[in-house]
């Protein structure tokens, strides 16, 4: 590259990236994000152990859990591990456990971070809830951390997974063929990606969306793209 072509290129603000921690608290009006704690597994395990909740894991790295013990002992691992940060989600109104997320694969000196390891109990998937998790957690990773770009990677077969980052909003970059091997089998990973200069609009995109008047016992009027369109 020659000096001119490094000149035209716009120099990147000098604003490092924090780390996210775990002496946080994320509050919705559906949700409240707090740190993992081995506390949680005697709530959270009925609701995602068994062989009819098997799917949960079907794309996690971790097999799901045999017993009660074992659970709490992987989520004392997670409160004593960082990158990858793991947080449990409580529903408001009830305070209970309902699902686990993660943020890992930080790169701080490029300002990078990625979103996954999501396991959301059947009692949270496909509600208002359920996206205020990603709005909480997307807000925090841009406005509070600084970071200046958001990863959300899946196995390729994972059609839920695919279809939920196009809908949060996150930008398809493609596939990355043979990337993985996981269980002996092949994974094709396909990458999405927010960057802090799309957050503006997806941040009023979400507030919009989770405002009380979007919903009708429940049922949205609008749906979360729609509110991008505007």
């Amino acid at each position: 590259m020659s000096s001119h072509d490094e000149k035209s290129t716009p120099a990147v603000p000098d604003t490092p990236a924090i780390a996210p921690t775990y002496d946080v608290k994320l509050t919705g009006q559906y949700v409240t994000i707090i740190p993992v704690s081995p506390s949680h597994a005697e709530a959270l395990y009925p609701q995602i152990s068994g062989p009819e909740r098997a799917s949960l894991f079907e794309y996690l790295s971790g097999d799901p859990p045999e017993s009660l013990d074992q659970f709490r002992a992987s989520l004392a691992k997670k409160a004593d591990t960082t990158n990858p940060w793991t947080y449990t989600i409580l529903l408001s109104s009830t305070s209970q456990p309902v699902g686990l997320v993660s943020l890992l694969r930080m790169d701080a000196r490029n300002r990078v971070i990625e979103i996954g390891s999501i396991l959301y109990a059947p009692s949270l998937q496909r509600t208002p809830a359920a996206t205020e998790v990603q709005y909480l957690f997307a807000s925090y990773v841009f406005d509070t951390l600084h970071f200046r770009r958001y990863e959300w990677k899946c196995n390729d077969r994972n059609k839920p997974s695919l279809k939920a980052a196009k809908r949060l909003g996150f930008t398809y970059e493609g596939t990355f063929r043979q990337h993985m091997i996981t269980r002996g089998r092949n994974r094709d990973t396909a990458w999405f990606s927010i960057v802090d200069g799309e957050w503006g609009g997806l941040k009023g995109a979400f507030e919009g969306w989770l405002e009380e008047g979007n919903f009708d016992e429940g049922r949205q009027k609008k749906r979360l793209e729609d509110f991008r369109e505007v």
